[in-house]
């Protein structure tokens, strides 16, 4: 079984004495960015065999939601703030070590879901995100359009849909 880690990353399977503090300094990498990068691994109970994700950066941030974005040229943190729809407070809590004004291209960062809770009008359904879901995919899957969708969700933009995000998805009176 092929596992996928996260972005700027690679997988990476257990040998006889290897711990956390070994691989952070073979790697070049941190204890805590390998346990952010591997939230469900118990760093005191490796097993051999077992696949892990090693960081290719020092600093990783812990990203509950799995939204893990990588830098481009020109991104900031505040244009990627007003992207995603989330503060710039949010973001750089969510970011814990890296510098706001110093972003790298490939660096990692993770986007936080800060949506408020939605209500949907009648006639709607509420539907929460999911890892590859597009507007496209979503019209498919709920025989509606895409300009139904967009109607629904007057605030939501379909090209930043972060996991975990709540939408209005308009249903069929029978």
């Amino acid at each position: 079984m092929s596992m996928a880690c996260p972005p700027n990353s690679f997988a990476y399977v257990i040998k006889t004495g290897d711990t956390f503090f070994s691989l952070a300094q073979r790697y070049n990498t941190t204890v805590a960015a390998l346990i952010s990068a591997n939230p469900l691994v118990d760093p005191n109970r490796l097993q051999i065999g077992q696949t892990i994700c090693i960081p290719r950066q020092p600093i990783y941030p812990p990203c509950p939601e799995g939204n893990y974005y990588t830098i481009k040229t020109g991104d900031t943190l505040y244009s990627l703030a007003r992207f995603y729809n989330v503060s710039l407070d949010d973001l750089i809590e969510a970011n814990p070590g890296i510098n706001p004004d110093n972003l790298r291209v490939g660096q990692v960062i993770c986007i936080p879901l800060a949506t408020p809770p939605i209500a949907c009008p009648p006639g709607t359904a509420v539907y929460t995100i999911q890892a590859g879901d597009t507007f496209y995919r979503l019209a498919r899957r709920f025989n509606v359009s895409i300009d139904a969708l967009i109607r629904a969700n007057p605030n939501v933009d379909p090209d930043a849909l972060l996991i975990g995000q709540v939408i209005c998805v308009p249903v069929e009176e029978s």
